[in-house]
This record gives structure tokens, C-alpha cells and sequence, in this order.
């Protein structure tokens, strides 16, 4: 039972790379995307290591030694701990506008709608997580599947919009950044294998 949700977390740090500009070094068009990149990446770095916690966190406590309400409470603020990161990414790209590139606004708009959707899932992850039966042993092992499920579902959802807004020259100009090399090397450090 608990294998599913911690196989199903692992997916979600696949998430988190998408975010951390992993594109391949090259020199931008020309230096404007610089600030830009920069200031996103500086907001972006922080967020993706407290995913990467979060993530650690559940996975720590999702054995099948643990106490029900002692997953519940991991789980509970480890996906308040998610949902919260991506809303600070989602506001930090807001802030930053638009990058100077051809549909750069609507690149910018797309990034942050779909930020601001994970957030909203992930804090809805953790209502799901707080509702269930801690008492009886095998409704909690039930309810937790379904948790995995809705996770492994995110897990799986699209970031095109990201990948969009990180595509070439942007995407070259944030790989430049110290922040996005540190943050996808956090991204790449959480456990994306599990064992059993």
C-alpha cells in the first residue's frame, strides 16, 4: 500500500526537474533573457529544495512500520509544503513578466495557470490525506491507495507549459543561471528509486 505512494512521490520529483532548466548550455540570442533568468531561477531554486524535502519527508515516513497518523501528518504538510512551492514559483514567474520572446507573454500566462493548477491539486491531495481514518488500519491503507492514485495522476500531468516557456533561448539563458544549475541538481538528489 504505502510502496505505491512513495513509487508515486518519485514521480513527482520528474515534475520538479522540468523546472530547474536542465536544457544544454549555450549562449542566449543576446543577454536580455539574462536578468530575467536570473530572477527566476534566484525565486525558482528554493522552492524546488523544499519539493525535493517534501518528497523526503513523505517517503521517510511512508513504511509500512509507521502509524497511520503519523503518514497522515507527514503527508498532510508535505503536500501543504508542495502546494506551497509551486504557488511561489507560480507568483515569482508572475512577477518576472514576460520574457522578451516571441509569445513570451502567453508563454509567461500558460507557465503560471499551470503552477497555480498544481498547487490547487497538491493542497486538495492534502485535504484528502487529512480526511482518512487513521483509526482503522485497513480504511487508512485504503484511503492512502486512493491518495497514490490522484498522485500518480499528477505525477503524470503535463508541464508543456513550462517546457514551453523554458524552450530556447530562455531555456539557454536560465541554464546559465548558478540558481537553476543548484535547483536542478536538488531536483536530480531526491529519491527517484524505490526499493521493494
Amino acid at each position: 500500500m504505502n510502496k505505491k505512494l512513495t513509487a508515486a512521490l518519485s514521480g513527482g520529483a520528474v515534475l520538479v526537474l522540468a523546472l530547474s532548466a536542465c536544457s544544454s548550455g549555450g549562449s542566449s540570442k543576446d543577454d536580455k533573457l539574462d536578468p530575467w533568468a536570473k530572477q527566476v531561477c534566484d525565486a525558482v531554486q528554493p522552492q524546488v529544495q523544499k519539493i525535493a524535502a517534501a518528497n523526503t519527508a513523505i517517503q521517510k515516513e511512508t513504511t509500512d512500520q509507521s502509524a497511520p497518523a503519523d503518514v497522515q501528518k507527514a503527508d498532510s504538510k508535505g503536500f501543504q509544503d508542495i502546494s506551497d512551492a509551486y504557488k511561489a514559483m507560480a507568483a515569482a514567474i508572475e512577477k518576472a513578466g514576460p520574457p522578451d520572446v516571441d509569445s513570451g507573454k502567453t508563454k509567461q500566462e500558460n507557465a503560471v495557470k499551470e503552477l497555480n493548477a498544481l498547487s490547487a491539486s497538491y493542497a486538495d491531495l492534502g485535504k484528502q490525506s487529512d480526511a482518512l481514518n487513521t483509526k482503522d488500519q485497513a480504511k487508512f491503507a485504503d484511503g492512502l491507495d486512493g491518495v497514490a492514485k490522484q498522485l500518480e495522476k499528477l505525477s503524470k500531468t503535463g508541464t508543456d507549459a513550462l517546457k514551453e516557456l523554458e524552450a530556447g533561448d530562455v531555456g539557454k539563458a536560465m541554464a546559465k543561471q548558478v540558481s537553476c544549475k543548484s535547483a536542478s541538481a536538488s531536483a536530480s538528489a531526491s529519491p527517484a528509486t524505490t526499493q521493494g
